[in-house]
């Protein structure tokens, strides 16, 4: 990863335009992060650091949501 993108971007800097891609682009968050990468030409696992607790969750959803990961036991609400 770049020296200064380092120093520039901040986790919750990150999660909000990850945010703003997904709500733009109207993409889960997943392709938003995707997106994100190949724009920026760094690796996703780049940005592990810059991941905050709430874009892993939603990220997470995303995932179990594309049976990446599998299904969880939920509630009916």
């Amino acid at each position: 990863m770049d020296i200064e993108f380092e120093k520039l971007m901040t986790p919750k800097k990150f999660s909000i335009m990850i945010e703003r891609i997904a709500k733009d682009s109207g993409c889960n968050h997943m392709d938003a992060v995707i997106d994100y990468c190949e724009k920026n030409k760094i690796e996703p696992e780049q940005i592990k650091p810059l991941v905050t607790k709430s874009l892993k969750e939603k990220l997470e959803v995303n995932a179990r949501e594309l049976n990446f990961l599998p299904k969880v036991a939920t509630l009916p609400i």
